[in-house]
């Protein structure tokens, strides 16, 4: 059975253009993929801790010298590693909020990124362990992909690409505050993808 994790993060609940393309995408995807299991994570509706001080102390201590405190800090990010292990694709959906994405997606990578388990140091600098192809799916209320304004799409790739995960495929609803020229672009999104599954 192949596991596609899905991973959102939009505060606009059905109304978010973002969560529209990934149903968009999952529906083509699973009439390709009958049996796939789609493993939904939704930081917005289960947001997780941000980092504190504690959340680093807890993981730079050895674990058997980790209190019941520390301990459960450190279960939140196994959890999460697993969930994304034991997937073999995921899909990413992601507003622009102040030009970048979510805190609360933000905490998510946070908690992923951990040395020796997502990727690891090597002489000639980091390699990504989770070797698995990802989808992303975007939108932002103006026309900024490809801007110097846009921290948003060039930080998921990055971010992804550093834990070992390949973008297959980013796709863009641009300006959804600007009426007719970003419904043009969310349904000329939706074309990509029935074409890209």
């Amino acid at each position: 059975m192949t596991t596609l994790l899905r991973i959102d993060s939009s505060a606009s609940g059905e109304n978010s253009k973002s969560r529209q393309l990934a149903n968009e995408f999952i529906e083509k995807w699973l009439a390709k993929n009958p049996d796939g299991n789609v493993v939904v994570r939704d930081v917005d509706a289960n947001p997780l801790p941000h980092f504190t001080s504690e959340t680093l102390g807890a993981l730079f201590t050895p674990e058997e010298n980790r209190s019941a405190e520390q301990k459960a800090i450190v279960a939140i990010g196994d959890e999460l590693i697993n969930e994304i292990e034991a997937a073999d694709v995921v899909t990413v959906s992601a507003p622009m909020y102040n030009f970048g994405i979510p805190s609360t997606l933000k905490s998510y990578f946070d908690y992923i990124a951990r040395a020796g388990r997502t990727f690891k140091y090597t002489e000639t600098g980091p390699v990504g362990l989770l070797n698995k192809d990802a989808y992303v799916f975007v939108a932002s209320g103006s026309f900024l992909a490809e801007t110097p304004m846009d921290h948003q799409i060039p930080y998921l790739n990055t971010f992804l690409g550093f834990v070992g995960i390949n973008v297959k495929d980013t796709f863009i609803a641009g300006g959804q505050a600007m009426g007719e020229p970003g419904e043009a672009s969310f349904n000329q999104a939706k074309a990509q993808i029935a074409v890209a599954v």
